[in-house]
């Protein structure tokens, strides 16, 4: 088992910067890729970024170029530096890693944020 708990989310002005952690716990060996996703009221769960196992990222076209995510080498943790925030990047922000193997993916219990004018 993992476990994800996200941090680092809040209230931030439009234009702003914030920079989102994801702590990982329990059987981190067994982690392949990793990624942000992000829920807005009323719309689906759609996928912010992603890092996979060789280190290769990709984004959304809606961050791409504002947003970067990293993880350390141990995948202990796993960042997403947000800048030159929007009102539309307003979400609760999960975290997500996916195991080696068939087994389901872990999630964490997601952190908000909040973009205003």
């Amino acid at each position: 088992q993992v476990q994800l708990v996200e941090s680092g989310g809040g209230l931030v002005h439009l234009g702003g910067s914030l920079r989102l952690s994801c702590a990982a716990s329990g059987s981190i060996f067994n982690i392949k890729d990793m990624g942000w996703y992000r829920q807005a009221p009323g719309k689906e769960r759609e996928l912010v970024a992603t890092i996979t196992y060789r280190g290769t990222t990709n984004y959304a076209d809606s961050v791409r170029g504002r947003f970067t995510i990293s993880r350390t080498n141990t995948k202990s943790t796993l960042y997403l530096q947000m800048n030159s925030l929007k009102t539309e990047d307003t979400a609760v922000y999960y975290c997500n890693a996916s195991p080696w193997g068939s087994q389901d993916d872990y999630w964490g219990q997601g952190t908000q944020v909040t973009v205003s004018s």
